[in-house]
């Protein structure tokens, strides 16, 4: 049976990565739940952010983890996730501030086949 993923990732925000990546190595995103830009996805070196027990590991996009928030997680749940990119400068730490471009999440229900078979999170942690 096919499992459906949580998270999937565009073809302009795979090219960012991927700059990043040559530049900094590993990554890991995460998405919290705060207000304004904290609400926005944030990329950051792998363990430059400490990944909690009330995080969860949506999937991987990449190469890289995506965490979120449990709370956040809980709002989301129904939904999947695409990372994209945009121009423009975020007010965050995250890594792609500095190239004038801020990753941004598109968000759909998910279809009654995909909330059926989606493929398990993981509880906090590396």
């Amino acid at each position: 049976m096919k499992k459906y993923k949580r998270i999937s990732i565009t073809p302009e925000a795979t090219e960012l990565v991927n700059q990043l990546k040559q530049e900094f190595g590993e990554l890991i995103f995460h998405q919290s739940g705060g207000c304004c830009d904290g609400s926005s996805p944030m990329c950051f070196q792998k363990g430059d952010f400490k990944i909690g027990n009330s995080d969860v590991l949506l999937g991987e996009i990449n190469g890289c983890n995506f965490y979120m928030s449990a709370d956040q997680f809980e709002y989301w749940k129904h939904t999947h996730l695409t990372l994209d990119v945009t121009n423009g400068r975020g007010a965050s730490f995250s890594l792609e501030i500095p190239y004038g471009k801020r990753f941004l999440i598109k968000s759909r229900l998910f279809t009654e086949e995909e909330a059926k078979n989606l493929e398990e999170i993981q509880q906090g942690g590396y």
